[in-house]
């Protein structure tokens, strides 16, 4: 079917199919990078900084809880205790810019919920640690700070009713308070930090399932790249060899039987010259046999006239099918370049992928780096719980359980950088081999630059076997006015017989001439 369409028609076709390949390629890239880049948005926009929020806010209730506990033992000195308070109230800082950095991150129903549930056990242990700081600021003003001492100084003393042992009870009766209050707070701090760790799990599982999905997109990225670079420079190459197949045979069949019509007409005008030689000679011996050779002459001339004007009319003909050939070859250079042109698209696109995966390592990086800090504090944790003795031994399970989910989320951290290398890896592979379809389109490219060249030197041919013609469709046409000069006037036979040999002689170059053009077009071909 085919092939029974005409040369334009192909050539339309042709383009048609490329530029639907380049299409879909292009299509395909755009929309599995456009979901890639929405669920890497997800991850790093929304996921990874909520979970920095909740580890912030899990951190300084961690150690404002240390804090709390640490005010209960009377052996602290007044400026460790302020200590104590100062770090609270820098624990606090830090919990409500977690608040804020959670906050501003958009959240799913689910989420919401817990975190609704969150805050609730969140403003249950704030109002015990509220009572819990109003009780410690009445126990400081009395100015006792381990009142067991005192009461065993004042009754070695003998001091037992004295007003500073009604005010070591007072300050003893406080401490008691304090202690109890700090187990109240210890029921309400593990409801909150559960409340915190589940919306923090809540953030993750999104994570994963976006990491998931981001995984689908870049193996049907992968898939889509690696059809289009091996589709579409195939695609092209087979066309261009369709192409070429369908231009060449059409041309070499129409420029065979021009040759063969101007090598045929170029002999038939070299007989006809031999017999107007051998008619000329014959003037010189009989007159009367002019008028008839004069006449057979006349007929050769015409037809050699008609012969000459065909050949300039199939050469015309030719020449305007090499000048449609040049502008076909144009229009597949322009093709090339609109294909080269969306490539470069696709590899700017995976460019921006891979600074993208850049900012979420980053991000991992400084997620890493707050687990270090974290496992820190737990460790400077359990030392403090070790100098506290018996009181200390639940602060240190506290301690030992804040170093494990650092090292859980260093791990994660770790992980998410190896999965970020993963990723980039692809990433480069990717652009190698959109740098091979660019170097493979330039190739083509190159071919075309080259039929375009033999093009213009088919026409520049051509153009020679056209003024050729016309000189010998010009002489003649002469030789035919000559001709019937002589039959009109035969009382000027000489001054006929010298025009004839001068149009003879004119004849002559004219068909070396021809013969030239035919053997040049023939090696051109």
């Amino acid at each position: 079917m085919f092939r029974n369409l005409n040369l334009q028609t192909r050539l339309i076709g042709a383009f048609l199919i490329m530029g639907l390949l380049v299409f879909l390629v292009a299509w395909v890239g755009w929309s599995s990078t456009s979901n890639l880049s929405q669920h890497l948005d997800t991850i790093g926009k929304n996921n990874l900084p909520s979970i920095e929020g909740l580890l912030k806010i899990n951190e300084g209730q961690t150690q404002i809880e240390s804090s709390e506990r640490a005010l209960i033992n009377p052996a602290l000195t007044k400026a460790e205790r302020q200590d104590a308070l100062n770090r609270m109230d820098k624990a606090w800082q830090q919990i409500k810019e977690g608040f804020k950095a959670y906050e501003a991150t958009p959240r799913t129903s689910d989420e919401d919920a817990l975190y609704k549930q969150m805050l609730k056990y969140w403003e249950e242990w704030k109002q015990a640690d509220r009572e819990l700081l109003r009780i410690n600021q009445e126990f400081e003003k009395l100015g006792i700070l381990n009142p067991l001492g005192l009461q065993l100084k004042l009754i070695k003393e003998g001091k037992s009713n004295s007003p500073e042992m009604a005010r070591a009870n007072t300050a003893s009766n406080l401490l008691n308070k304090l202690s109890q209050q700090a187990k109240v707070i210890r029921l309400k701090f593990v409801q909150a930090e559960k409340s915190t760790l589940a919306v923090a799990a809540s953030n993750r599982k999104q994570a994963d399932d976006a990491y998931k999905s981001a995984e689908d997109a870049i193996s049907k990225t992968q898939v889509s790249v690696l059809l289009g670079m091996t589709v579409g420079p195939l695609t092209a190459i087979i066309l261009g060899i369709a192409l070429s197949i369908a231009i060449a045979k059409p041309l070499d069949k129409a420029l065979k039987g021009i040759i063969n019509m101007i090598v045929s007409s170029s002999t038939e005008i070299a007989a006809n010259v031999e017999q107007q030689e051998r008619i000329a000679v014959q003037q010189a011996a009989s007159v009367n046999q002019t008028t008839s050779t004069m006449d057979e002459l006349g007929a050769s001339s015409r037809q050699s006239a008609m012969q000459a004007e065909s050949a300039l009319e199939n050469a015309s003909h030719v020449l305007n099918m090499a000048a449609e050939g040049s502008k076909v070859v144009q229009k597949t250079q322009q093709g090339m370049l609109t294909l080269t042109e969306k490539v470069g698209a696709i590899a700017e696109q995976v460019l921006h992928l891979s600074q993208q995966t850049n900012q979420i390592a980053n991000i991992t990086n400084l997620v890493s780096d707050l687990a270090n800090q974290t496992n820190m504090l737990a460790i400077n944790a359990t030392v403090e719980a070790v100098r506290a003795g018996e009181q200390g031994k639940g602060f240190g399970v506290v301690a030992r359980e804040i170093r494990r989910l650092a090292d859980q989320s260093k791990k994660s951290a770790d992980q998410i950088n190896d999965l970020i290398n993963d990723i980039q890896n692809a990433i480069h592979k990717t652009v190698i081999v959109t740098d091979e379809g660019n170097k493979n389109l330039d190739n083509t490219l190159k071919l075309t630059e080259g039929t375009a060249e033999t093009f213009n030197n088919v026409a520049n041919a051509i153009n020679n076997v056209v003024v050729s013609s016309q000189q010998i469709y010009l002489n003649t046409k002469q030789q035919a006015i000559a001709i019937e000069q002589v039959v009109d006037a035969m009382n000027a036979l000489n001054k006929g017989a010298a025009e004839t040999a001068s149009g003879i002689t004119q004849s002559r170059v004219g068909t070396q001439t021809l013969n030239k053009a035919a053997l040049n077009l023939k090696s051109v071909v």
